[in-house]
């Protein structure tokens, strides 16, 4: 039998995490909920984060937070404090999923499964009885008089029907990663209602790098380096913490590209941007020469392509013996002082010159969405339409890599889901 109409307490749209901890909280509270996600199954962004193990938040202090949050850090100082990262990991926990924290306080499923964290939040859903309903698409909102009071929902097996809702809580995501569903239905939905939507643009995303040594370094990681980048000669980003990267056949991921793609504004790419990186940023350029100099003593008959073993991987060496000038034959008792100079300061400033990003189809997070200055920071509510409240990754909110765009969905789902 087709549906025609229905209703509910609280409409969710979106079955990612946001959407998935705004239902868990409102049918918590005794609301009838209705979770709708276009997709044949819930989480299917969650599923595919932090390379299919799902670092769920960070365990770093309450107060650190705020400064890995890179767009709006202060509008969730409301949301994080009523379900901070410590509850996160409570909630999962007294749910049956052991964690554990590795390196940069970054929390995961014991499993190292994504699909754990999913499972557990579906059951939770379930318990709750929550209707959950999916590929169900949202078409629009229903505002009557500047209120929400429902959405028009779409099915193959009841196609087009209304569900009234007191509530409705959009948490439809951005624009990364679309073949998730994140598609920016939920910047529709808040124009529709007259919110503003600010510029939307990849965040946490790769570079693409500029000729052909990236692609020879394929699949080389460098670990305990720092990277910065610069404009003209002027550095715009420097890396807080020596961390990890890695080459690929266009250019540079890993965790220090993904956290200074999110601190680079994305208009200056166009001017050239070059990328430097520290491959010994633990010593001075006069203490790494030293060492130069006593590995050459070692072995002063070796030619100087046979010499940096001890200095470098395996795989950089001919990149770097080339990028240095000095003839790869000579023998490293001939090296001068300042070809030897001049090779430390290569390794102390390897550059690559940035042609742009990989675009929404790599990024994890999206930057931009629904302006923060027409919702309230507790509720999620927007200001001025009532009854309709937003949570996730379709606010402009965005943060470093670590578990904090994770936290941002938990703690605004919950919002969301306390106050519809």
């Amino acid at each position: 039998m087709r549906r025609t109409h229905d209703e509910c307490d609280v409409l969710v749209i979106g079955g990612g995490a946001a959407g998935m901890m705004a239902g868990i909280t409102a049918s918590g509270r005794g609301r009838r909920v209705i979770l709708c996600d276009k997709n044949e199954k819930l989480g299917k962004k969650l599923y595919i984060t932090g390379k299919g193990r799902c670092n769920l938040t960070n365990a770093c202090p309450e107060s650190e937070i705020y400064g890995h949050i890179v767009s709006n850090g202060k509008f969730m100082y409301s949301a994080i404090r009523g379900f901070p990262n410590a509850d996160v990991m409570d909630f999962f926990e007294e749910e049956g999923l052991k964690l554990k924290t590795e390196r940069g306080d970054r929390v995961f499923p014991d499993s190292d499964h994504s699909s754990d964290v999913i499972k557990t939040l579906n059951n939770k859903l379930q318990r709750n009885k929550v209707d959950i309903r999916l590929e169900t698409r949202a078409c629009r909102l229903i505002i009557k008089d500047g209120t929400c009071e429902g959405a028009v929902l779409s099915s193959k097996d009841n196609g087009e029907y209304i569900t009234d809702a007191s509530s409705v809580i959009v948490a439809t995501g951005g624009l990364s990663y679309p073949s998730t569903g994140s598609t920016g239905d939920g910047y529709r939905f808040a124009e529709e209602a007259g919110l503003n939507v600010r510029e939307c643009t990849p965040s946490l995303v790769p570079f693409d790098i500029r000729g052909d040594i990236c692609e020879r370094l394929m699949g080389l990681t460098l670990k305990n380096v720092t990277i910065s980048v610069s404009d003209n000669g002027r550095r715009i980003y420097e890396s807080r913490d020596v961390g990890e990267m890695l080459f690929t056949h266009f250019g540079v991921s890993g965790p220090l590209i993904l956290t200074a793609s999110s601190e680079i504004d994305p208009k200056r790419y166009a001017a050239g941007l070059i990328l430097h990186i520290d491959l010994k940023p633990g010593i001075s350029i006069k203490t790494l020469d030293q060492r130069i100099m006593r590995d050459f003593l070692e072995s002063p008959n070796k030619e100087y392509k046979n010499s940096l073993g001890k200095l470098l991987p395996s795989k950089l060496i001919p990149v770097i013996t080339g990028l240095s000038g000095i003839d790869p034959y000579k023998k490293v008792n001939g090296v001068t002082k300042e070809e030897r100079m001049a090779l430390a300061g290569l390794i102390k400033d390897l550059t690559f010159q940035i042609e742009g990003t990989r675009g929404f189809d790599e990024a994890v997070i999206t930057k931009g969405g629904v302006s923060v200055k027409e919702i309230d920071p507790k509720t999620m509510e927007a200001k001025h339409c009532p009854g309709l409240y937003f949570a996730g990754e379709v606010l402009d909110l965005d943060a470093h890599t670590g578990g904090f765009n994770l936290q941002i969905a938990w703690s605004t789902g919950y919002a969301a889901g306390s106050y519809a």
